[in-house]
């Protein structure tokens, strides 16, 4: 089954070897969607624990219930936004995320936010996508949908903190120090085969936004160009596209 976990389980991998979490340990998740880097952190922080964060409320449903079943009881959820969400104060030893802090409002009020819920020298190791332009299922996938390279929104853009210097200035205004990035040069995976991407990618916000405004003959362009560009990525293990990202590592002031 296709979902964000499949989809990025090469970035998990990378980004559960980074953690560098301790048995004692108490982790904070942010944007932690159904809960897989959650129970990835509970599984390490065996004598600490756990809280996962995110907007969606049947995400954090779906995170508890996956988790129930994998029978983990140091693990807790929560629905809300991490910029405006009242965290307990000065706890958390390690703040994770997979993805889950591109879109903030305000980046530097919600990375305070954060802050303000790590003990003094608390670690915070993110996994952020670098620039639109070094992501080749970006360029490949939105050229052929809308004809070429379409800006997100900035509201919605999951490459807001893919620039070096924008994202060290962001962490050090909102309190943090010794910012360091580590390039993540790994593919994603968009399924078995042409019509199960197609599907997936069917789901993607940025695609529907952009079908949505064309007209009958040029959707049907749109979703042919789509075909063939998924078809020339298919390998003998599904669809995959190349990707980059960085895990951003840095400590509380």
């Amino acid at each position: 089954m296709m979902d964000y976990d499949a989809e990025l389980r090469m970035h998990n991998e990378v980004l559960r070897e980074a953690y560098g979490i301790r048995p004692a340990d108490h982790i904070l998740d942010i944007g932690c969607g159904a809960g897989q880097t959650t129970r990835d952190a509970a599984r390490l922080a065996v004598a600490g624990s756990v809280l996962g964060v995110d907007v969606s409320a049947p995400m954090i449903e779906r995170a508890r219930r996956l988790t129930e079943a994998a029978g983990l009881h140091n693990v807790a959820f929560e629905q809300g936004d991490a910029e405006t969400h009242r965290f307990q104060a000065e706890h958390v030893d390690v703040v994770i995320s997979r993805f889950g802090t591109m879109f903030f409002r305000d980046p530097v009020a919600a990375f305070a936010n954060i802050a303000r819920t790590m003990r003094r020298e608390g670690r915070l190791v993110m996994m952020v996508w670098q620039e639109g332009r070094q992501n080749e299922w970006f360029t490949s996938i939105e050229g052929a949908v809308a004809g070429a390279p379409v800006a997100a929104p900035p509201e919605m853009d999951p490459f807001s903190l893919g620039e070096r210097t924008t994202t060290e200035q962001v962490l050090v205004h909102a309190g943090f120090g010794e910012v360091a990035f580590t390039e993540v040069h790994v593919p994603v995976y968009y399924g078995p085969d042409v019509a199960a991407a197609v599907e997936w990618i069917g789901r993607f916000s940025c695609v529907t936004d952009v079908l949505r405004r064309l007209d009958a003959a040029s959707t049907a362009k749109a979703r042919e160009r789509l075909v063939q560009t998924l078809a020339a990525h298919v390998t003998t293990d599904g669809v995959w596209f190349d990707s980059r990202a960085w895990i951003v590592r840095a400590h509380r002031r």
